[in-house]
């Protein structure tokens, strides 16, 4: 009997290759674990909420009342919902062409876009244009749609970091394209080396590989460091010698945890740049109300604004948008709330103002307590986490837990993962689902469960690591790095 349209054997091959760690193995594994009834701590994931960060109280209000717009009838109204509440639910139903039930235009609700055009006017101090906005379902969706309209076959490359986030390996291989790595260094604080970069581009043109784009995650994820200037003059000076497109992930600009690197775009260093550069590289920018202090993950609101694209291809991209219909209504709105924010005098900037420093500076802190802690671990060494909301330490493996892996069956950070969620019911995602140099192992883990359960978490943790150390180690010496 031939086999069924769906069955295994003849679906998309391009399916079967796509890996997608955060939601992996590991996950699954702990996944069975809770409904046996055991305690998942899930930092598998850039999760906020999920982990207990209460939402912001201005935004659910504004979204609230546009979700049940016959609230703003009610001649209550006024006593549970602050007046710029209520005003703001106003400006963005007047936006819509039928309030949030109804499709917008497939780019996003224009009003909202013109916004987002202004917040990265004040933002680097050059002007966007928001015909050249879209707003998407998350920035992962933006990603998908780029990367869509980019990769021809498995001739065309994209430069990705490595360590990196399997969105983009997974949708390079979804779409029939190739991943070009290019490895951050750890020892440099994950830092970036153009010469790394040329010979990546060079290798993969000598194999016939068409280099079109490079994709830069700042600040990064799963590593958590913060691009400098500098580094980024270099990034697109590159491109512009290299004739590439980049594609700047930076959804977590709000996430930073140090003074000495403070977010900047590339869209604003592009600009600083001057001409040519300025004119020629061609450069698409992503963020998001995942991360930051919304942490509205679940939204799955995003945009991207496109630099230098000439108009056929932007009359593209509207195509590949178009066979959605519509992005997430109620999510456009979380976006223009989160770029266009209260101001001092507003009623609601004070409650808000607390919420959203109380959360930043929280996370401060669990970035600190996370990186002493995994860096007071035997065999253990871990960067400090700069932005994002990621640690990713670096495990010394001992020769015989690499061994009892390979007899296993399995990787060796993913032995390591299964076991310390085994016995701690900590939830991670080993390095090897973000790529990392051979023979070298990590684990990511979020900064997210709450600041009051970070130290026993964290203790939880290093008894483990030291009885696993202590089983498979040789002797006590084992170099740390």
């Amino acid at each position: 009997m031939p086999p069924k349209p769906l069955d295994h054997a003849l679906i998309n091959e391009n399916v079967k290759k796509s890996q997608y760690a955060v939601r992996g193995e590991l996950y699954l594994r702990a996944s069975e674990l809770q409904k046996e009834g055991k305690k998942i701590i899930f930092t598998n994931v850039g999760n906020p909420h999920a982990l207990g960060q209460r939402p912001l109280t201005f935004p659910r209000q504004v979204v609230a009342l546009c979700q049940a717009p016959f609230l703003l009838d009610d001649p209550n109204v006024g006593l549970i919902f602050p007046a710029d509440a209520i005003a703001r639910a106003k400006h963005y139903l007047s936006l819509t062409s039928g309030g949030l039930g109804a499709y917008s235009d497939s780019r996003g609700i224009p009003g909202v876009r013109k916004e987002v055009a202004e917040f990265i006017l004040r933002r680097d101090g050059y002007p966007s244009d928001p015909e050249l906005i879209y707003l998407t379902d998350g920035a992962s969706k933006g990603v998908m749609q780029i990367l869509n309209t980019i990769i021809r076959n498995q001739d065309d490359g994209i430069l990705v970091p490595v360590p990196q986030y399997p969105l983009y390996s997974a949708t390079i291989a979804l779409l029939g394209g190739t991943l070009v790595p290019y490895y951050l260094e750890e020892t440099a604080n994950w830092g970036l080396d153009v010469k790394e970069l040329r010979q990546s581009v060079e290798q993969a043109r000598f194999k016939g590989i068409t280099v079109k784009a490079m994709v830069i995650i700042n600040p990064g994820n799963p590593t958590g460091q913060c691009l400098s200037e500098a580094n980024l003059r270099e990034i697109l000076q590159f491109c512009y010698q290299e004739n590439l497109a980049l594609l700047g992930d930076e959804v977590y600009q709000q996430n930073i945890y140090q003074d000495e690197r403070p977010f900047i775009s590339s869209k604003k260093v592009l600009m600083d740049l001057g001409p040519p550069i300025s004119k020629e590289v061609q450069l698409i920018s992503f963020h998001s109300v995942s991360k930051g202090y919304y942490g509205e993950c679940g939204q799955r609101g995003g945009y991207f604004e496109m630099t230098n694209i000439p108009p056929e291809t932007v009359d593209e991209i509207y195509k590949v948008a178009s066979i959605s219909l519509s992005p997430n209504v109620p999510a456009q709105i979380f976006m223009g709330v989160m770029i266009n924010p209260l101001k001092p005098g507003d009623i609601s900037y004070d409650q808000f103002v607390r919420e959203s420093n109380g959360i930043l500076e929280s996370l401060r802190r669990r970035a600190r307590l996370m990186t002493d802690g995994f860096n007071s671990c035997r065999n253990v060494v871990c960067n400090f986490t700069e932005g994002a909301m990621y640690s990713f330490p670096q495990i010394r493996l001992p020769p015989r837990a690499i061994e009892a892996a390979k007899q296993a069956g399995k990787v060796a950070d993913v032995f390591y993962c299964l076991k310390l969620l085994e016995a701690t019911g900590i939830s991670t995602v080993p390095g090897s689902g973000f790529g990392q140099k051979e023979g070298v192992f990590h684990l990511r883990t979020t900064i997210l469960p709450a600041e009051e359960e970070m130290p026993a978490i964290m203790d939880s943790f290093k008894n483990f690591n030291d009885e696993f150390m202590e089983q498979y180690e040789d002797n006590r010496g084992y170099s740390r790095l």
